[in-house]
């Protein structure tokens, strides 16, 4: 998901709306049972499809997995860090933590903090819960502008302003550089992989010089790529072993895809090596319980992949050119079956 968004100077949203690639990919859907929905007019909403926890589905194999990882932001067996991306209206962040506080009754572990390619990287951030962890999602910028070291030192202070801030970080840069919506992403760049595996491995690079040994490197592409091409798959972004700490990936429910759909496929590449954090999860209201028993599913889903490591919910009603309101508490049921989820033993980490 994306967006031309600013609401205050530290924090940035993305600048291209991504969503709409996947409008033209078949939807993966949910094992469904039929529920009548309380809303009144549109046929679409008479009947709508909610999924059965019980029925959903899970991997067809057992799958040897990570015990340990993530580098600065270690990796908890078992446990699992649950934050969101907050953007609520007429909030400020502080504000809008308290809320999440007062509602679940617990503190956001990972805030996810959006910052364009020029931003100063954690500057005036306001202050965080006590044991949360920022999550930087650095926007990227076209491969010709780094790897020909043109960018060197822009990179250098963004990563001593890193450095500087002295607590573990997580930094996303360049996410969902397989689809075709953002200018860092492959089909923006000559419709190749290569100089963003370059670009990835020139900032780390850049970034250990200088001393920034405080950051977990999330590498996180959307859940499927678009367009479909042998340069354009999932694995062929990977910078190595090496340069990256956590395998993160984006989805949402959209088009009534299951966890399974969306996830699974990033799951079964790097769950072997590598701690996952699903970076971006949002699911669509269709009326009932959709949104609720959505959210149940997913926490199942979790529950049954020992190689997650965190969770980070799309948590805003601010996000431009789409009238779904993607915030846990657009009703009742929703947010009782967040708070449920956020209360599992699952999410202690």
């Amino acid at each position: 998901m994306s967006a031309a968004h600013r609401p205050s100077p530290w924090l940035t949203r993305r600048r291209v709306l991504g969503l709409g690639a996947l409008a033209a990919v078949p939807a993966v859907t949910l094992a469904v049972r039929e529920a009548r929905s309380p809303r009144s007019g549109s046929p679409d909403t008479a009947a709508a499809p909610v999924p059965s926890v019980s029925s959903a589905p899970t991997s067809a194999a057992p799958l040897r997995v990570v015990t340990s990882g993530g580098g600065p932001v270690p990796f908890v067996a078992g446990r699992a860090m649950l934050g969101s991306y907050l953007g609520l209206e007429g909030k400020t962040l502080e504000q809008s933590l308290r809320l999440r506080r007062q509602q679940l009754g617990r503190d956001q572990r990972i805030v996810n903090l959006f910052y364009d390619w020029t931003d100063n990287l954690l500057t005036a951030v306001p202050a965080l819960p006590p044991r949360a962890v920022p999550m930087i999602s650095w926007a990227g910028t076209k491969y010709a502008d780094i790897i020909g070291g043109a960018s060197d030192a822009l990179i250098a202070r963004a990563a001593r302003r890193v450095a500087r801030y002295g607590h573990p970080v997580m930094l996303r840069f360049a996410w969902e550089m397989n689809g075709g919506w953002f200018a860092w992403g492959g089909a923006k760049n000559g419709g190749h992989s290569e100089g963003y595996i370059a670009s990835w491995r020139r900032i780390h690079k850049i970034f250990r010089d200088v001393g920034a040994r405080n950051v977990s490197w999330v590498w996180s592409p959307n859940w499927n790529s678009s367009p479909t091409a042998d340069w354009n798959t999932t694995q062929s972004y990977y910078p190595g072993d090496a340069y990256v700490d956590w395998v993160g990936v984006s989805g949402y429910n959209l088009h009534r895809e299951s966890p399974e759909a969306l996830f699974d496929g990033v799951y079964q590449l790097y769950a072997a090596k590598k701690p996952i954090v699903v970076t971006e999860v949002g699911a669509v209201d269709r009326g009932g319980r959709t949104k609720a028993d959505w959210i149940t599913v997913f926490g199942q889903w979790v529950q049954n992949r020992p190689a997650v490591g965190a969770v980070i919910w799309f948590d805003t009603d601010t996000h431009p050119g789409y009238d779904e309101k993607w915030r846990v508490d657009t009703d009742p049921q929703s947010l009782a079956a967040y708070r449920a989820m956020a209360g599992l033993e699952r999410f202690s980490a």
